[in-house]
C-alpha cells in the first residue's frame, strides 16, 4: 500500500467499441514504475487490477498504439470549416490586381525618374544660362576684345599715347596689316566651345586735315561729274570698295589735325575752309555738300578730333561700346524689354486679396503730364477706386460740375497747402469719361 499510490485507469465502454478492442490506460507510479491494466471485464466483475512491470512488452504495445492513432477530435469544441476552391476567374481577378499594383509602381517608379530628370535639365540650364549672362557680361566681354592697329599708324607722332593706354588698361592689342589703310578695327573672340573669332562692324580710319582735304576736292570732282566714282582720291577708293563688299562695315573717320585753333572751330568748317580756299577756291557750301554726301549717301562718319590724345579716348569709347553691346542685345530680345523688373522701373505687385489695387490706381493718375505724387495721393484718398469716381461724376448733372469735380481738393506737400486746380482735374474727367482715342488730353 505505501509503495502504490492512487491509481487512474480508462474505462473502454461496450457502445464505443468492439468486445475484441482493448484499450489500455497508462500510469507510471512514481516510486515503482509498475504500469496498471484494467479491462471492461475485470471492471464489472471483481474490479481487480492487473498490475505489469514497467519493462513489460505490454507498455511498448500500447505507446505505438497512442503514437499511430490520430488524435480524438473535442467533442465539445467547434469543427474547423471545409477549405473553398477558388475557381479560375477569381484567381485570374487576383494575378489583374497583382499586375495593375505592379504596373502602379512601375508608373510612379517611371515618374520619379523623369521628375528628377527634369528637374536636373532645369538645374543644368539655369547653370548655363547663368554661365552665358556672366560671360555677355561688359567685363567680361572687354577681355574677348583685341583692338586691332595698322601699323602705318605708328609712323604718326603721338601714337604712342594709344599705345600706352591700351597697355593701361590692359586691353590685348596687335599690329597687324588692315584692309584699310591707316585704320582700326575690333575682333571678338567666339565663346568657350566656338573656335575662331568674328570681325565688329566698327572700322576707325585716321586722317590728317590735308589728306582729308585731298579727299574732299576728289569727291566734289565726282559729283560735278555727275556721280562717276572714277578718278576719286587714293583714300577714299579703298572705302568704298569696303563698304560695297560689306554693307555692315560702319566706317568712321578720324580727321586729326595739331593746330590749336583748330579745337574751337565748329566741325572744323572753318579751318577747312581756309586750306581748300587756298588749294581749289572751293567755298562753304561745297564742303558743306561733300561732307552731307559722305555721310548720307555713303554712310561715313566724320568726327573731328585735335591730336592723338583725342584720337585715343574716342577707341576707348568704342572699345567699351562693343563690349557692352551683348548684353544689350540679350536684354532687348525680351518681348518688353522696356518693363524690367526691379523698383526703378516703378511696378506695382498686386496680391491675392487686392492689396496693391490703390498704388496701380495713383500711378495711373500720376501717367498724365503735371501729375505729381502729391496730387495722385489726394485724388486716390477721396476716391479710393475709378469706380467710384466715376459714381461722382454720374451723380453730377452738368459737364462743368464734372470737369471741376477734383478741383477743391486740397494737395499737402513740402509743408504747404495748395488745389489741385481745374486744368487737372478737367484732364482726369476727359481721361476716364472719353470714348475718342485720339483725343489730346492737354
Amino acid at each position: 500500500m505505501s509503495a502504490l499510490r492512487r491509481v487512474k485507469t480508462w474505462e473502454i465502454s461496450e457502445s464505443e467499441g468492439s468486445d475484441a478492442e482493448t484499450k489500455l490506460d497508462l500510469k507510471r507510479d512514481e516510486s515503482s514504475h509498475i504500469v496498471t491494466v484494467s479491462t471492461a471485464e475485470d471492471q464489472s466483475s471483481d474490479h481487480k487490477c492487473k498490475t505489469f512491470p514497467s519493462s513489460s512488452p505490454i507498455k511498448t504495445e500500447c505507446s505505438q498504439i497512442n503514437a499511430l492513432s490520430p488524435p480524438r477530435p473535442d467533442p465539445h469544441g467547434t469543427p474547423s470549416p471545409a477549405r473553398k476552391r477558388r475557381t479560375k476567374e477569381e484567381i485570374e481577378a487576383d494575378r489583374q490586381v497583382v499586375r495593375e499594383k505592379k504596373e502602379a509602381r512601375e508608373r510612379q517608379r517611371a515618374t520619379r525618374a523623369r521628375e528628377k530628370e527634369e528637374r536636373r535639365q532645369e538645374q543644368q540650364s539655369r547653370k548655363e544660362a547663368a554661365e552665358n549672362l556672366k560671360r555677355l557680361r561688359p567685363e567680361s566681354c572687354l577681355k574677348s576684345l583685341t583692338v586691332c592697329l595698322d601699323p602705318a599708324l605708328l609712323q604718326q607722332d603721338g601714337s604712342d599715347i594709344l599705345l600706352d593706354t591700351l597697355a593701361t588698361f590692359e586691353w590685348r592689342f596687335t599690329i597687324e596689316s588692315q584692309q584699310l589703310p591707316h585704320s582700326i578695327t575690333w575682333i571678338r573672340d567666339l565663346p568657350q566651345g566656338e573656335d575662331g573669332s568674328v570681325e565688329e562692324e566698327q572700322v576707325a580710319v585716321v586722317l590728317g586735315l590735308s589728306d582729308f582735304v585731298d579727299m574732299v576736292i576728289s569727291v566734289k570732282k565726282m559729283l560735278d561729274s555727275d556721280g562717276e566714282e572714277t578718278g576719286m582720291g587714293s583714300l577714299l577708293s579703298p572705302i568704298l570698295e569696303c563698304l560695297n563688299r560689306d554693307a555692315k562695315k560702319v566706317v568712321t573717320l578720324l580727321v586729326t589735325d595739331s593746330q590749336p585753333d583748330y579745337r574751337n572751330d565748329a566741325c572744323g568748317v572753318h579751318l577747312l575752309d581756309e586750306m581748300l580756299q587756298s588749294k581749289s577756291g572751293m567755298e562753304n557750301l561745297d564742303v558743306e555738300e561733300v561732307l552731307v554726301y559722305l555721310q548720307l549717301c555713303k554712310n561715313i562718319t566724320l568726327v573731328f578730333l585735335e591730336g592723338w590724345q583725342e584720337v585715343t579716348n574716342h577707341v576707348c569709347a568704342v572699345t567699351k561700346a562693343l563690349s557692352k553691346r551683348p548684353f544689350k542685345l540679350l536684354t532687348e530680345r525680351a518681348e518688353l524689354p522696356f518693363c524690367v523688373d526691379g523698383s526703378w522701373a516703378s511696378g506695382v505687385r498686386v496680391e491675392r486679396d487686392g492689396s496693391g489695387l490703390i498704388e496701380v490706381w495713383s500711378r495711373q493718375i500720376q501717367q498724365l503730364n503735371r501729375v505729381s505724387p502729391a496730387v495722385a495721393s489726394t485724388v486716390t484718398a477721396a476716391y479710393p477706386s475709378p469706380q467710384l469716381l466715376l459714381q461722382a461724376y454720374q451723380s453730377l448733372e452738368s459737364e462743368e460740375d464734372r470737369k471741376g469735380l477734383l478741383a477743391g481738393l486740397l494737395v499737402k506737400s513740402g509743408g504747404k497747402e495748395r488745389r489741385v486746380g481745374p486744368e487737372i482735374s478737367a484732364r482726369v474727367y476727359r481721361c476716364l469719361t472719353a470714348h475718342n482715342p485720339q483725343l489730346v488730353l492737354d
